[in-house]
C-alpha cells in the first residue's frame, strides 16, 4: 500500500504553508497571552482558512464530499506549525456532524459562518456519553438535557466556543442521545472565553438555559465519529508543533559553538534531535492511516485516531521540552518563542478527553478486538472461541 502524498496533496501543503506565512501567528500568541487583540484566542487565522477553503475540506457548499479527512489532517499540521488559532478543529468535526444529517451546509463550507462541535465523550464499559463539567471533584457529568425544544446544561473547556456562530451540542432525549443545532447567539447561551496557559486555542464554558434548539439532526454515531475526527485532527496539530520545533532546534545547534565546536555535534544533543524526529516520523505513518481509515475501513477509524492522538501528545511534549533543553538559558525566556509552543503541547493533551481517555479506548478497543474476534477469523479457527 502506497501512503505517500501526491502531487495534489503536497501541493495543498504547500499552499496552506505559504498562506500562513502571511500571518505573524506567534505575534497574536504574545497578543493574547498579553491580554491585547487576540485575548481569548477568537480564531484570529479563520479569515486565512475561509480564504484557503479550508472550511470546505469535508464537504462543500452543495453537501457534497470533497477532499475528505486526509487532506484536512494535512492542512491541521500546517496550522499546529505556525500556531495558527483557525478554529478548524471543531468547525470541522460539527460539519462532519451536520454531513452525516444531511443539513444545509452552505454557509459552513463557504465559511460565512463558523461552527463548534461541543464534544461529547464517547461511551467506554458501561458509561454513556459524558461532558466536562470544569469541576475537578467530579470532571465529566451528564449530556445537556433536551426538553420540548429546549436545552439545558453546561459543558466545560470546549476548544474553538469563542466567536462561533453555530453550535452542534449533544443532548439527552427520553429516547436516548442526538445532536441539535444551537445559534450562539440565542437567548439563554452563555459562551464565558477562557485563556488557560496558551492563547492560541479558543477555548471556553458554555452554558444552556433553556436555549431554543433546532430539531434533532445526528445519532450517537454521528457523534462518535466527530470525536474521532477531533482526535485526528488534534493529533495533526501537535505533529506540526513536534516538526516546527524541530526545526528550531537544529537550526540552533547548528549555529550555537561551545568548546570551538557546534553544539549539535555532541551526542547528547544529536541523540535528542533523533528522537524528535522518530517520534514525528511515527506520528505521520499514524495520520496517514487514519486518514486511509476515515475514507476506506471506517471500523478501524476510532483506533488509528486514538493511536494517531497519543502519539501526537507524546511527540509534541518531548520535542517542545527538548527544543527549551536544546536551547539552554535562552529557551526558556519570554522573548523566546519555543515556551509558545510548549504552551500548545501542555494544553492540546487536555482537551478532546484528554490523551489518557484516547490511550484509554484504544486500549479497551484492543482488548475487545481480541476476545471477540471477527467472522473471518472464526472461520479460519473453525468456529471455535477464544
Amino acid at each position: 500500500m502506497n501512503f505517500e502524498l501526491s502531487e495534489e496533496q503536497e501541493m495543498l501543503c504547500e499552499a496552506a504553508r505559504e498562506a500562513l506565512a502571511r500571518t505573524d501567528t506567534l505575534a497574536a500568541a504574545r497578543a493574547g497571552l498579553d491580554g491585547g487583540p487576540g485575548e481569548a484566542g477568537r480564531a484570529p487565522a479563520w479569515g486565512v482558512a475561509v480564504r484557503g477553503g479550508w472550511t470546505g475540506l469535508l464537504a462543500d457548499e452543495d453537501g457534497r464530499h470533497e477532499l475528505g479527512a486526509l487532506n484536512a489532517m494535512l492542512v491541521l499540521i500546517e496550522c499546529g506549525r505556525r500556531l495558527a488559532a483557525t478554529g478548524l478543529v471543531g468547525h470541522l468535526a460539527a460539519v462532519s456532524v451536520l454531513h452525516a444529517a444531511g443539513a444545509d451546509l452552505s454557509a459552513l463550507a463557504s465559511g460565512r459562518r463558523r461552527a463548534v462541535y461541543v464534544p461529547a465523550r464517547p461511551p467506554v464499559a458501561d458509561e454513556p456519553f459524558l461532558v466536562e463539567t470544569g469541576d475537578p471533584a467530579r470532571p465529566y457529568g451528564p449530556l445537556p438535557e433536551l426538553d420540548g425544544g429546549r436545552v439545558t446544561g453546561r459543558v466545560a473547556f470546549v476548544p474553538d466556543l469563542p466567536g462561533a456562530d453555530l453550535l452542534v451540542v449533544p443532548v439527552r432525549r427520553p429516547d436516548g442521545v442526538a445532536a441539535v443545532l444551537v445559534e450562539a447567539g440565542a437567548g439563554g447561551v452563555k459562551v464565558e472565553p477562557l485563556v488557560r496557559g496558551d492563547a492560541t486555542r479558543p477555548l471556553g464554558h458554555l452554558t444552556l438555559d433553556g436555549a431554543e434548539a433546532a430539531p434533532p439532526t445526528a445519532e450517537p454515531s454521528d457523534l462518535e465519529r466527530a470525536w474521532d475526527l477531533a482526535q485526528a485532527l488534534t493529533a495533526a496539530e501537535a505533529l506540526g508543533v513536534c516538526e516546527a520545533v524541530q526545526e528550531m532546534a537544529v537550526g540552533y545547534a547548528r549555529d550555537r559553538s561551545a568548546f570551538g565546536r557546534p553544539i549539535g555535534s555532541y551526542q547528547a544533543v544529536k541523540h535528542q534531535l533523533v528522537d524528535i524526529l522518530r517520534y514525528g516520523a511515527n506520528v505521520r505513518a499514524l495520520l496517514y492511516y487514519a486518514g486511509y481509515a476515515a475514507e476506506h475501513a471506517p471500523d478501524e477509524f476510532t483506533r488509528a485516531a486514538g493511536c494517531a492522538r497519543v502519539a501526537g501528545e507524546h511527540a509534541a511534549g518531548y520535542a517542545t521540552r527538548t527544543c527549551i533543553a536544546v536551547h539552554g538559558g535562552i529557551g526558556a525566556t519570554w522573548e523566546h518563542d519555543a515556551h509558545l509552543f510548549y504552551r500548545r503541547a501542555l494544553l492540546s493533551r487536555l482537551l478532546y478527553g484528554g490523551e489518557g481517555f484516547a490511550a484509554e479506548r484504544v486500549a479497551l478497543d484492543l482488548l475487545a478486538g481480541a476476545f471477540e474476534p471477527s467472522p473471518e477469523a472464526l472461520a479460519r479457527l473453525g468456529g471455535a472461541r477464544l
